[in-house]
């Protein structure tokens, strides 16, 4: 077996270090090939492409020096003759004159690097004669120039205009003659240019031939030897590619025979761990894929025991309900009630999710959500739960708009609105079920508070109402305003119930006007001063028409006044009574 062991890690080495050589022929090949190509580049940008610039640049300054040319004449032929505006133009001149010079010598210097550089093929002999060409003709200007120059200003200082004409006709004649060569010249100049990059394409072409048939023959050399390799580990292979059938149907059991203590033998014991793994993995799933959320699965993993036992913690729970859909959805089809509401959760979910509640579950068109350990810290939970419901409060006009493209109509059959119950306080967790279906879940007083509080927007027509210990938790994270005291079944004494109006400084100029008026109103009623408290309720309906809550207490003052409570009356509204 050690033998085996030892051919077979010989064969991969061989099979390796054939690649490696050819590797590292074909990056031999390539840089050699890369390099000559990279001189012919080099060569074609840096010689023959700024060489034929020069020329094309050489027209533009012979034109440049003509009109600087004019410009003098037209200096001198003035009345007034301007001797510094002449001098200026003379200067432009001998400028343009100067450049047609540098232009034509750059010219001949890329030319004659091209001719003197033996590492790159080119026509020499055409190069020379392009060279001679770009001399003769600067020579030819130069003399015609020179001559015609001096006696043009001769004649102009004479004021012999008509034969100054006749001068500047022949400049522009030898000007004309000029450029004509030096576009036969730039002519020439460009088929050795393209000369060059087919030069270039034809390298690079054969680069990329002799790389694809090294690359080929790489590959069969591989293909050959992994044939040879492949007869003595088939075997194990295929019990590998059988366990792996099995894991793939689902089925964890199987195991595959350990026999060699080779590279295939390690992978063979590899694998057997791994189906270990996934019955684990399995089991765990079987025991938390019946949770909900992800964060729960993930913290009954961690804990466990809090799945068995259950324990009694400070949490804040949140109902959210959709008003009006009992009415919206009578006129629905149900493919349009379903698309409606799916809609509606998504957008709600959101909210909740992103500020790390948990959703404990969907009833009916209602949301119950929770915060609290072991998800988030002790302090956080109903800060968290009261900025997601500004969030989902804020999302309720664009849902609004959203429903009818949903269902296809130009306009709800009834309105729709959010109503949100907060209450904080102490719950039981744990898994709640049978032992085919299991819920984590919260229960306590805390869980029925916040779905009444749900309940009691309807009544004051308010959005989000959170209890006291809420309100107490919250601090002055969120604007709250104090709505009335609740007294709930089951409870001995009413508490405080509170409006969250939005997070810390978002009320506007009215809003806070509105809450000062309401505070001094509820004051006045629950001291029984009900002419006090109808004048700051109507100041509040001034300032925000629609105030659902100053509606509710001036309805309820109406009421007293027709039937007056007893002496025991502390104020309170008791939601049993409804």
């Amino acid at each position: 077996m050690p033998l085996f062991n030892q051919s077979i890690r010989r064969k991969i080495v061989g099979i390796a270090l054939g690649l490696i050589v050819l590797m590292l022929v074909t990056s031999i090949l390539s840089m050699v090939m890369s390099s000559q190509v990279g001189v012919l580049l080099g060569e074609l940008t840096d010689r023959y492409i700024p060489a034929y610039g020069n020329l094309a640049r050489a027209n533009i300054r012979s034109l440049e020096r003509s009109v600087a040319l004019r410009r003098m004449v037209m200096m001198k032929m003035q009345d007034a003759s301007d001797e510094e505006a002449y001098a200026a133009r003379l200067k432009e001149f001998e400028e343009a004159d100067r450049r047609i010079e540098e232009e034509t010598s750059g010219a001949r210097k890329h030319i004659n690097a091209i001719i003197d550089d033996s590492r790159t093929p080119s026509d020499n002999a055409a190069l020379a004669r392009i060279d001679t060409r770009i001399e003769a003709t600067v020579s030819e200007l130069r003399q015609g120039m020179k001559e015609d120059h001096a006696r043009l200003l001769s004649q102009i200082d004479g004021k012999q205009m008509t034969e100054a004409r006749g001068t500047l006709e022949h400049l522009d004649m030898l000007r004309d003659q000029f450029n004509q060569k030096i576009d036969g010249i730039r002519a020439d100049m460009l088929k050795q240019v393209f000369a060059s990059t087919s030069t270039v394409i034809g390298r690079q072409h054969q680069a990329i031939i002799i790389s694809g048939a090294v690359t080929v023959l790489a590959a069969i050399v591989g293909f050959v030897f992994a044939l040879m390799v492949s007869s003595g580990i088939t075997r194990p292979v295929r019990l590998l590619l059988a366990g792996t059938r099995e894991v793939e149907a689902g089925r964890f059991d199987k195991t595959i025979t350990v026999s060699t203590q080779d590279e295939i033998g390690e992978l063979a014991a590899a694998f057997n761990r791994m189906t270990e793994q996934l019955r684990h993995n399995e089991r765990v799933r079987e025991t938390f894929g019946r949770y909900i959320d992800p964060k729960v699965v993930q913290g009954l993993i961690d804990r466990p025991e809090v799945a068995i036992d259950g324990q009694r913690r400070v949490m804040t729970i949140m109902f959210c309900d959709m008003s009006g859909f009992t009415s919206m959805s009578e006129g629905m089809t149900p493919r349009g009630l379903v698309k409606v509401m799916n809609h509606y959760f998504t957008v709600m979910s959101a909210p909740i999710r992103s500020h790390r509640g948990i959703i404990d579950k969907y009833i009916g068109d209602a949301i119950m959500a929770y915060w609290g350990p072991p998800f988030i810290e002790e302090d956080e939970p109903a800060l968290l739960a009261c900025f997601a419901a500004i969030d989902m409060a804020d999302q309720v006009p664009a849902l609004q708009k959203q429903l009818p493209d949903l269902l296809g109509i130009r306009a709800m059959p009834g309105p729709c609105d959010l109503r949100i119950g907060i209450a904080t306080g102490e719950v039981l967790t744990g898994s709640i079920g049978s032992e085919l279906m299991m819920s984590f879940t919260v229960m306590g007083d805390a869980v029925n508070l916040a779905s009444r509080l749900e309940l009691v927007n309807k009544v004051y027509g308010t959005r989000i109402l959170v209890s006291q210990a809420t309100a107490d938790a919250i601090g002055a994270a969120c604007e709250l305003r104090e709505i009335d005291r609740l007294a709930v079944a089951g409870q001995s004494a009413p508490q405080p119930i509170f409006e969250v109006m939005s997070k810390a400084h978002g009320l506007s100029v009215p809003q806070e006007s509105l809450r000062a008026h309401y505070a001094e109103g509820l004051a006045a009623y629950r001291a029984r001063r009900f002419d006090d408290a109808r004048t700051a309720f109507n100041a509040a309906l001034e300032i925000v028409q629609g105030d659902g809550p100053s509606r509710t207490l001036l309805a309820r003052i109406a009421q007293f006044e027709a039937d007056p409570p007893g002496v025991e009356w502390d104020g309170a509204w008791r939601l049993e009574q409804k």
